[in-house]
């Protein structure tokens, strides 16, 4: 069997060093005992493409996923049994939606990120019916696969366009009509909330006459940070260590090393 170079490229790029030191920042119990549906997590990865993806975009953060709850959380039957079918999963697993290189957008449970430095990014404006919506939308993406060369577009993006040869320019810009075949998380999760209107990042200009008027931005556009940024999403935090007395930092227990 021959190997296309693309499988030897998405091996090459998930690639983690096995120093990797795994983070102990985050309390994972309570973050899944707070966690809500459509709450979207933030992960920092390790992996090459993850690398990549802090170069661009300047941020900590590499890697997004949304949270949809226990199968008793969805509310639609057909739906609840393509995530089974996506996942052999018990009824009171906790369970996320990624896209994710080598993998394409599935299932998994929450616990995967346990030993991860994780943040909550939470819409609290969100209705039921609509979280039940951006729910349906991303479990609609199962099966689809991961875009390499959206990271990579996006990282030209950023570079003046001037420099480089028409041919090695961005095509984040591009229309891509009827469904889409490959996505990334970031732009996934977007989609999914602006599907309901739901702003995250949103251009906001005044009209003639005062009012706000609202545009939605390019989904494709959209990293990871950009849920930590948007004011419309709450930051919640859950460290391993609570400073909720005064003066309890003087008393963790540092060590000279």
């Amino acid at each position: 069997m021959i190997l296309s170079p693309k499988y030897y490229l998405r091996k090459w790029l998930m690639y983690e060093p096995e120093s990797s030191v795994h983070s102990m920042l985050s309390d994972f119990d309570r973050i899944m005992f707070e966690i809500r549906p459509c709450d979207i997590l933030l992960l920092e990865g390790r992996s090459r493409i993850s690398n990549v993806i802090r170069m661009v975009t300047q941020s900590p953060w590499t890697h997004a996923c949304v949270y949809i709850g226990r199968l008793h959380d969805i509310n639609n039957p057909l739906l609840r049994k393509r995530v089974k079918e996506s996942y052999a999963c018990s009824p009171d697993e906790q369970l996320i939606i990624e896209s994710i290189l080598g993998e394409g957008t599935v299932v998994k449970p929450a616990s995967t990120y346990k030993k991860e430095h994780i943040r909550i990014c939470r819409p609290n404006a969100l209705s039921r019916e609509d979280s039940q919506a951006v729910i349906s939308f991303v479990i609609g993406r199962l099966g689809i696969d991961y875009d390499i060369r959206h990271v990579l577009d996006l990282a030209r993006f950023l570079m003046p366009w001037g420099i480089l040869p028409r041919k090695w320019r961005s095509t984040l810009f591009h229309k891509h009509p009827g469904k889409p075949t490959q996505q990334i998380c970031s732009s996934m999760l977007a989609e999914a909330f602006m599907s309901v209107n739901y702003p995250i990042l949103p251009i906001i200009k005044h009209t003639k006459s005062r009012k706000l008027k609202f545009l939605q931005r390019n989904h494709r556009l959209f990293t990871p940070s950009d849920f930590d940024y948007s004011p419309f999403f709450e930051i919640i935090k859950y460290p391993i260590v609570e400073l909720k007395q005064q003066s309890i930092y003087k008393n963790l227990p540092w060590v000279d090393e």
